[in-house]
């Protein structure tokens, strides 16, 4: 089956692209529930699933709302309403959700799974109620599995769109959208999607088209429609396949000598984020070494902690990938 997005001249002018945090949030949870995870992705979930079962993600309100296959409540997923959404800002739109809404998201789900956990069941009947313990389950998972990656990916999704605004300045929508997925096309004003099983109309869709690239929605592409808001197509970003590939510092000893040779060897091991503990063991010095040079390069910017109960986990940022890709230059 294909599905046929009409376009006037109206839509194509509000057609925009945004990053989304909670677009990679339930196709990242999903996939880590996949067993192996698919290539691409395997490093990272290695690193992160046992961090969520060791947190009770993998049983609690996520994996009831996220099931394996098919179906996830539109609700977890609001329009963004700017380029670059903080997770905060897409959490309180979910949190604001009437209660009405939530219910006929969970009603759809039913449907497709043949049933409700004991989780939803009380969502259904309480969602103001409820959200709030699905808000901070989310937090949390963000903390584990997302955060101290996000500058990576952030790169990879900035870059997409980056490349896919080009297109339409030098070549115009047509080319968009005929590079955007194999099973997207354009033709007599309208966007062409093939193989898919939800209706996707201007009847049952707001004005505009929101394009989401994504680092963990793949192979094929999702989509979200819920009047008034426009249309949400979230796509494979460019990139992804080299997302978790190691980045290697050719030029480590020039950096040394402006941070020093310790520190440059932090940065260089938190090619994945890791703990206090991990660093010791991998670099060979004290813990509280490693501790001191971790904090002089977070106050520099360098470095970002993520505290997830007694867990703290330290990435680089995405000035630390500056100044690491200036050296590979």
């Amino acid at each position: 089956m294909s599905v046929e997005l009409a376009f006037a001249a109206s839509d194509l002018a509000q057609m925009r692209f945004a990053v989304s945090p909670m677009w990679e949030i339930g196709p990242s949870f999903r996939l880590l529930n996949s067993r192996p995870a698919p290539g691409v992705h395997r490093r990272w979930a290695e690193q992160v699933r046992p961090r969520v079962v060791d947190a009770g993600l993998d049983r609690g309100w996520l994996s009831e709302l996220i099931p394996p296959t098919g179906y996830v409540p539109d609700f977890l997923n609001p329009a963004p309403p700017g380029p670059a959404p903080t997770l905060a800002e897409e959490l309180a739109r979910i949190l604001a959700t009437p209660a009405d809404r939530v219910r006929r998201d969970l009603d759809h789900l039913r449907h497709h799974q043949g049933g409700l956990g004991t989780r939803l069941r009380t969502l259904h009947a309480e969602p103001q109620a409820r959200l709030a313990r699905v808000v901070e389950e989310i937090e949390t998972y963000w903390k584990v599995a997302l955060a101290p990656y996000w500058a990576r990916i952030r790169t990879v999704l900035d870059a997409d769109v980056f490349y896919r605004a080009r297109q339409v300045a030098e070549h115009g929508t047509a080319r968009l959208f005929n590079d955007l997925h194999p099973s997207s096309s354009w033709s007599d004003n309208a966007l062409r999607l093939a193989r898919r099983r939800r209706t996707l109309s201007r009847k049952t869709a707001g004005a505009g088209l929101l394009l989401i690239p994504s680092a963990f929605t793949g192979p094929g592409l999702r989509t979200r429609v819920s009047l008034p808001e426009p249309p949400q197509l979230a796509y494979p970003a460019r990139g992804v396949g080299v997302l978790w590939e190691p980045r290697p510092v050719t030029r480590s000893a020039a950096i040394a000598a402006v941070i020093g040779r310790s520190r440059t060897m932090l940065l260089t091991e938190l090619e994945t984020p890791a703990s206090t503990t991990e660093l010791a063991l991998r670099t060979g010095l004290s813990a509280g070494g490693v501790s001191q040079h971790l904090t002089a390069l977070r106050d520099a910017g360098l470095v970002s902690a993520h505290r997830v109960g007694r867990l703290v986990l330290y990435a680089r940022t995405s000035v630390a990938e500056s100044v690491l890709a200036a050296a590979l230059a």
